[in-house]
């Protein structure tokens, strides 16, 4: 059987899921999109992201490949897959791509958005951190930008974890308010796990005026998860954007 290689545009809202990659006795997104799949398509057909999202963590752009006969109508699949999967995963669209693209491996680029708020809001309690003092945005940017100094991260890595090295290129790394909400954005080239929820954690500590941004540069340096603070609570994250190379696409 000739096969061919899709990508799936997705997003999800985190809240009801036990993260991205499937577990035993756990709902995941990804268990959910491969049941639906494998319905439509008459096969198992198993699917693979560009990177792992914890538990309560979204996306409102993640990306993940799978192998299937030609599909002769992308949109009929589209609009059906939609209507299997429950309101909190949505697929954009699937394309076509050359057969060893890889989700995970040929992604060159990857944001992060973390969503605090300064005031109790009743319409996104699910997505975002609620703050109960108003941080000094000034000091978490000085604090911020030192991460572009920097290329070794363990000290905001998940402790038991199965990497090669702790090297990541951050792109950018900053904190802007909108009115009652504060945003924070980090691009890097890949993330360990945890590091974002860590980092918006300790950066925290600089606002609030519990460490300064000198404080911050000796955690990084440490290279020791105790030294940095607790993670920020898991609700307040997205995973807003994947770049690839424009080779892989058809």
């Amino acid at each position: 059987m000739d096969m061919k290689r899709y990508f799936l545009e997705l997003a999800y809202n985190g809240s009801k899921y036990h993260g991205w990659q499937i577990q035993n006795n756990a709902v995941t997104v990804q268990e959910e999109i491969e049941k639906a799949l494998s319905l439509l398509l008459g096969i198992p057909t198993g699917i693979i992201g560009s990177g792992r999202t914890d538990t309560g963590v979204h996306a409102s752009q993640q990306f993940a490949h799978f192998d299937a006969p030609e599909i002769a109508d992308r949109n009929s699949l589209l609009k059906k897959l939609n209507g299997i999967l429950g309101k909190s995963i949505a697929i954009y669209e699937i394309k076509e791509v050359v057969p060893d693209a890889h989700a995970r491996f040929d992604a060159i680029e990857r944001e992060y958005l973390y969503k605090c708020r300064l005031r109790k809001s009743p319409f996104d309690h699910e997505g975002s951190w609620l703050l109960f003092q108003n941080p000094d945005i000034d000091q978490m940017n000085k604090a911020a930008a030192l991460l572009l100094e920097y290329e070794d991260f363990e000290c905001f890595s998940k402790v038991k974890t199965e990497v090669n090295n702790f090297r990541c290129e951050i792109k950018s790394a900053f904190w802007e308010q909108n009115g009652h909400e504060l945003f924070f954005h980090i691009t890097a080239n890949r993330f360990l796990r945890g590091m974002v929820r860590a980092i918006v954690g300790t950066l925290m500590e600089v606002g609030v005026g519990k460490i300064n941004p000198d404080d911050f540069r000796s955690i990084i340096e440490s290279k020791n998860r105790r030294k940095a603070k607790a993670a920020a609570p898991a609700q307040g994250l997205y995973l807003c954007r994947v770049s690839y190379p424009d080779r892989i696409f058809k």
